[in-house]
């Protein structure tokens, strides 16, 4: 079987630069393990790569929905193994890369046997959430899950409404249930490496240049254009993700233009802190990022693998 490259790390290291090398060396597709390049039309601020570039590497599980619909870690999981079958039966290795840390747990773990959303009863929790608020919910939520409230927070709308529905739906604990993973097909061989760097200085010089250059790109008439053309709330998962939800704010008169400028790249920070939080519990072979041999790192891990795997494979 042609290994599967994992490739993960914070905001900002590298992945995607080093995805393109490394997909050109061993003849590679691209599968996109981020949860705001599925939204079509939020090209600047997800760093979605151009129309060249996808010309010349294809690139998967991007531009797939409107930025007012939802996407989920159970669906990313299902378009993904699709994509990974569809490049290993062309003969090309799969090459994930991303920085979602939830859809590549969902993906080499499986999901917790957790219910299907149900629309009338979110309709319901929204509801009363507009009544008396969401650190009100939260409260409730301690109630009769205080596993699962302790680690979110009293504004984490998403979240604290899929809490109180599993457990509206189950009688359980969310945090009880999702311990249990139900029996699913893996990716089968796979490379995780995780691209880390001890420098925090120049990680945060990276994200500032990167936000710095999002602006200077566009970003703000990229979120005034979609909001012109769709019923776009603050509140919705796509615009709550980091860049786009302080131009929004920015947009709504919240806050002016040097606001926007900190905020967000202080939300970029705080992101790449989450990413380093969860790689920390992660099994991958670790690599500095901004290292120059990078790439010649990352390319030999693989072929090795990929020799590893034709080997097993070879007959008598």
């Amino acid at each position: 079987m042609i290994p599967c490259v994992v490739l993960v790390g914070p905001t900002a290291v590298g992945k995607s630069a080093l995805a393109l090398t490394l997909a050109r060396r061993v003849s590679g597709e691209i599968v996109s393990a981020d949860s705001t390049q599925v939204y079509r039309g939020m090209d600047i601020g997800t760093a979605k790569p151009d129309a060249a570039t996808r010309a010349a590497i294809p690139h998967h599980l991007l531009d797939l929905i409107e930025p007012t619909d939802a996407y989920s870690a159970a669906r990313f999981r299902s378009d993904a193994i699709a994509a990974i079958d569809a490049i290993r039966a062309r003969g090309r290795m799969p090459i994930v890369v991303g920085g979602t840390m939830l859809y590549v747990k969902a993906l080499r773990e499986g999901l917790s046997a957790l219910p299907a959303a149900d629309a009338a009863l979110r309709a319901s929790l929204e509801a009363r959430a507009a009544s008396i608020g969401w650190p009100a919910m939260h409260a409730g939520l301690a109630r009769v899950d205080p596993a699962t409230a302790t680690r979110l927070a009293p504004t984490d709308a998403q979240r604290i409404q899929r809490a109180l529905e599993v457990h509206a739906l189950t009688g359980q604990p969310l945090s009880a249930l999702q311990g249990a993973r139900e029996a699913q097909r893996g990716i089968g061989t796979a490379v995780v490496v995780a691209l880390l760097t001890a420098d925090r200085a120049r990680l945060h010089a990276a994200i500032a240049r990167r936000f710095d250059a999002m602006l200077a790109a566009g970003l703000v008439d990229e979120v005034r254009e979609l909001r012109r053309r769709l019923p776009l709330r603050a509140d919705m998962p796509s615009m709550r993700s980091v860049g786009y939800r302080q131009v929004f704010d920015y947009l709504e008169g919240r806050i002016d233009r040097a606001s926007l400028r900190e905020r967000g790249v202080a939300a970029t920070r705080q992101l790449a802190r989450r990413q380093l939080t969860w790689l920390r519990a992660m099994e991958a072979e670790s690599i500095d990022g901004f290292a120059a041999d990078a790439a010649e790192r990352v390319t030999a891990r693989v072929e090795r693998a990929r020799n590893e795997a034709a080997a097993y494979t070879a007959p008598d």
